[in-house]
């Protein structure tokens, strides 16, 4: 008798595996949502955020006294290794 309840089985197992799955993933759902807190508190949007940051910059108070956007420094010599350093020698 098993060995025909597991041809049986062999030969319709994509007919049988779906539903016991589908089952499973709505019990486990279930289960999640007694749970887990469903509640999320609310965070200011990222646009919001920025715009909040850039309304609260101190040099937007005073927009005639704005530096220029210069690198004043060597980019070159930024991580220059101390063997090719000319000023230490």
């Amino acid at each position: 008798m098993w060995p025909l309840i597991l041809q049986f089985l062999r030969s319709n197992v994509a007919y049988i595996t779906l539903p016991i799955a589908g089952i499973v993933g709505v019990i486990g759902y279930n289960i999640e949502s007694l749970l887990s807190d469903k509640y999320t508190p609310y965070s200011a949007s990222i646009q919001e955020q920025r715009a909040e940051r850039n309304t609260d910059d101190e040099n937007l108070k005073n927009a005639a006294d704005v530096e220029k956007l210069v690198y004043r420094e060597n980019v070159l010599g930024r991580n220059l290794s101390p063997s090719l350093d000319s000023s230490k020698k």
